[in-house]
């Protein structure tokens, strides 16, 4: 059984204002891996999924995901009624 995995390695990687070469060094890939990897062309080994966590400080769960991340307009919206 295939699971598609979807990621926001982009979203992070844009925030931080890294360049795809700049993260590729960070964890030791060639820049067109992360390429794939943003594009889901390519799922992570665990090893590498979390190097990509460490680089951001977050838990590899916040990359990466089995269900597609919901929308960052819905996650404000729900924030904003939460408060």
């Amino acid at each position: 059984m295939s699971a598609e995995l979807h990621n926001r390695l982009s979203v992070f990687r844009a925030e931080r204002g890294m360049s795809r070469r700049e993260l590729a060094e960070a964890v030791g890939v060639n820049p067109q891996t992360i390429g794939f990897l943003e594009r889901g062309e390519y799922g992570p080994s665990l090893v590498l999924a979390l190097r990509l966590a460490r680089v951001f400080s977050v838990p590899v769960e916040a990359l990466f995901a089995l269900e597609p991340f919901p929308a960052l307009g819905d996650q404000l919206a729900r924030l904003s009624k939460e408060s």
